[in-house]
Order: C-alpha cells, then structure tokens, then sequence
C-alpha cells in the first residue's frame, strides 16, 4: 500500500501504536523516518527495524512541545529520504487525575504534548507537503475518549476532542492542496506501557466493556492508520476513524 513512500511517525519507540505503524508501513513498502523523545528507545527501535528493512529505517530525537525539534524532524526525515509523504502523529501524554484535584501543570503537559504538538507537527509537514508541489497525508492519533466520557481523564479527552477538530479543520485548509488529513479513535489498545498510567483492575475493567470482551492490539490499529496513509484512502479527508469495538 506504501510502496516508496515517505513516512514520519511520531512516538515510535517502544511496544506501542507509534511502532506497530512503523512497523506496518515498513511491511507495505515505506521508507520510515522513526521519532521519538526517549532517545535510549528509539536508538533501540531504529536498530531492530533497520536489520529487519535494511535501508529503509532512520530515526530522530524529537520532543514535540519543542518546535526547533520539530522544525529539525522535518528537515531531517526531508534529507533522508527527498521529500515527506505521510505524516503520522502518534506523540501523546495521559494520566489519571479528576478534575478536583488536576493541577495546572498537569492540564497544561497534557495538552501541549497531545493536542498542541499534533499542530506542530502537522503544521511542519503540511508546510513541507506544499513545498513539494502538493499531495500527501496526515494521520492523527485520537481516541474514542474525544467523544465519550471517562472519570480521571478530563485533560486527555479535551486534548484528543481537540486533535479531532484540529483534522477536520486542517482538511480543508489543504484540501486544495491534494493533501489529505484523518485520524483514527481507538478504544483501547493494550501494551505494557500503559499500565503505567492507568490501574491494572481499571484496564481489566474497560477491556470487559468491548464488544469483544479484550482490548485491541497495537497492530490492529496500525492497519487502519497504513489505509488512511495509502492512496486506497484517496477519497477520505477530515475523517475520524473509530479503532473500537467498545459498546455503551
């Protein structure tokens, strides 16, 4: 589906959704700039993926609440590999906090990592696309908590509510342009890192409350985000794609 295309993913380090899509693209022909801010991590992943994809993996150091080191992604990933096809925002930052006791450092993190560095982000490369003479995709990663409710979450939800209404806007501004701009929502997609931010009973708990009674894999939400990426997505702008099999 990617076959030749550019592709910067964000967050890509570690077990999680960012390296599952690496990951995938890589499997569907992509060439793959890797970023990420824990820099020990992502020195580990460009290493396993590029002996898997020989000359097709690079990687760069970025903090997205940094817009030098966005600006330097950018032009990196753009001396890599001649121009940036994709960008797949996948840099986010939970926690668990109600409101009550939430203090404004903590909604502040929150929002800037996920919400404002998805602008940042997809403002790069968007500036980078149009350079090119046009054409591409932005892929945002969103969740289902952006239109749902959850107790503790009131950061995370504004933030990903707020990546949702940045992709349908951004869409049109670039409409014009041939570049495209969707996200996916998922539920809930189960790797180790995330116990770090949420109670084991609690995972168990919003696992129970899918459809299919388990949380998604990283790579089940990676093939949609590859579509999207992927001309066979050619018609779909300003779209959020519910990753979920969650009822109410």
């Amino acid at each position: 589906m990617l076959a030749g295309k550019a592709v910067v993913v964000t967050a890509a380090a570690g077990t999680g959704i960012g390296s599952a899509v690496a990951r995938r693209c890589l499997d569907e022909g992509a060439r793959v700039v890797l970023s990420d801010s824990h820099r020990r991590r992502l020195g580990e992943a460009q290493e396993d993926l590029a002996a898997a994809y020989p000359g097709r993996v690079w990687s760069v150091p970025c903090d997205v609440t940094d817009e030098a080191d966005v600006q330097a992604l950018v032009g990196a990933a753009t001396v890599h590999c001649g121009r940036i096809d994709v960008m797949v925002n996948n840099a986010g930052l939970g926690g668990t906090r109600p409101v009550t006791e939430m203090t404004d450092d903590e909604w502040r993190r929150v929002l800037d990592v996920t919400l404002t560095g998805t602008f940042r982000c997809t403002r790069a490369a968007l500036r980078q696309m149009i350079a090119q003479g046009g054409g591409g995709a932005v892929v945002n990663n969103a969740s289902v908590l952006g239109w749902r409710a959850q107790a503790g979450q009131a950061h995370y939800a504004a933030a990903k509510a707020g990546v949702m209404a940045f992709t349908r806007c951004a869409a049109m501004d670039v409409a014009g342009h041939g570049i495209r701009v969707n996200a996916v929502a998922p539920s809930l997609a189960t790797h180790p890192f995330l116990a770090k931010v949420i109670a084991e009973q609690e995972l168990a708990g919003l696992a129970l409350r899918e459809a299919f009674g388990r949380a998604a894999q990283p790579w089940e939400v990676a093939t949609v985000v590859a579509f999207l990426a992927s001309d066979y997505a050619s018609y779909l702008t300003g779209e959020v794609i519910s990753v979920s099999s969650q009822h109410p």
